[in-house]
């Protein structure tokens, strides 16, 4: 079963940057597609961001130009770089194993000020 330990999270202003981390457990995730959603309670979750196997990209319009993710497969880390923080990007951030995200961490929670 896959492991998916999130960490980076925390309180900023708004303006402010974060890099979120997520170390997996299987080198076989990194040539698949894998992704970032968030979820703030009672409402749906997004999705922010997603890394195919080729490298290639795609990002929420949400957060485009703001957040970006990476991996570093030498490592079996996914990154969410994140600047320009709003308030409206306040929930709680998941790395998921698959871009439909089924397999994802325990989340790490992101709040920004005003």
């Amino acid at each position: 079963q896959v492991q998916l330990v999130e960490s980076g999270g925390g309180s900023v202003q708004a303006g402010g940057s974060l890099r979120l981390s997520c170390e997996f457990s299987e080198y076989t995730y990194s040539k698949h597609c894998m992704g970032w959603f968030r979820q703030v309670p009672g409402k749906e979750r997004e999705g922010v961001a997603a890394i195919e196997g080729d490298g290639s990209t795609n990002y929420a319009d949400s957060v485009k130009g703001r957040f970006t993710i990476s991996k570093d497969n030498a490592k079996n880390t996914l990154y969410l770089q994140m600047v320009g923080l709003k308030p409206e990007d306040t929930a709680m951030y998941y790395c998921a194993a698959d871009c439909s995200f089924n397999s994802y961490g325990q989340g790490t929670q992101v709040t920004v000020s005003s």
